[in-house]
């Protein structure tokens, strides 16, 4: 039966929770350093190319697709033109006129394959790296000529093996996907700064 727990069990929980998300950013920290920075890089040759970013997930990964295309498009901690980058998650009709007429695994792919060109990326984001939804977005962005920047965690799942060319794998180690999608966060962010940086040059 559910029962309301005391204060401090609750507090213990929360501060366990902290202790856990800090320990998965220290493992993580000089291991994804230099792959966030390379996407970095990857990503404005496309965007000074006039190119664009497509961005698809699940569930929590939808959301971060959507939160990475909107501080693109919008802005990000500094006053500039928006960027071209668009979310796959976010059309209702399109994904389930997908999903219903051919399968939910096709959902990002058949929109790659109508809307993505050659030099565009994709910024595909899975938790285990075993979505087949995302292992074929990430097979249609490699048909269209795109570079794929692929936030991944675990151990990687069959898209650590999809890797090819300029594509850029940033995988966060650890078992529990909250943790997983707390640091992709970060390196969400850290695209975005980077990004910012290199085209307006310092601005704090």
């Amino acid at each position: 039966m559910p029962q309301e727990h005391d204060i401090n069990e609750l507090v213990n929980r929360i501060n366990d929770n902290i202790a856990n998300h800090l320990l998965t950013v220290q493992n993580a920290a000089d291991l994804i350093s230099e792959d966030i920075a390379r996407a970095a890089q990857v990503m404005l040759r496309a965007l000074l190319g006039d190119r664009k970013i497509l961005a698809c997930g699940n569930g929590g990964s939808a959301a971060d697709a959507q939160h990475f295309s909107s501080e693109l498009l919008n802005r990000f901690e500094t006053e500039r033109p928006g960027l071209p980058a668009m979310a796959l998650t976010t059309d209702a009709s399109t994904i389930t006129s997908i999903g219903n007429d051919y399968h939910f695994d096709d959902i990002f792919a058949k929109q790659i394959r109508a809307l993505g060109q050659q030099g565009d990326i994709l910024l595909a984001i899975s938790t285990s790296g075993n979505s087949t939804n995302i292992i074929r977005a990430v097979e249609a962005a490699h048909e269209r000529g795109m570079t794929c920047i692929l936030l991944n965690g675990r151990e990687g799942g069959e898209i650590a093996g999809m890797v090819e060319g300029n594509d850029v794998e940033i995988r966060i180690p650890g078992a529990s996907t909250a943790r997983i999608q707390e640091i992709h966060i970060l390196a969400i962010h850290c695209l975005c700064d980077l990004i910012d940086l290199q085209l307006l040059g310092q601005t704090s």
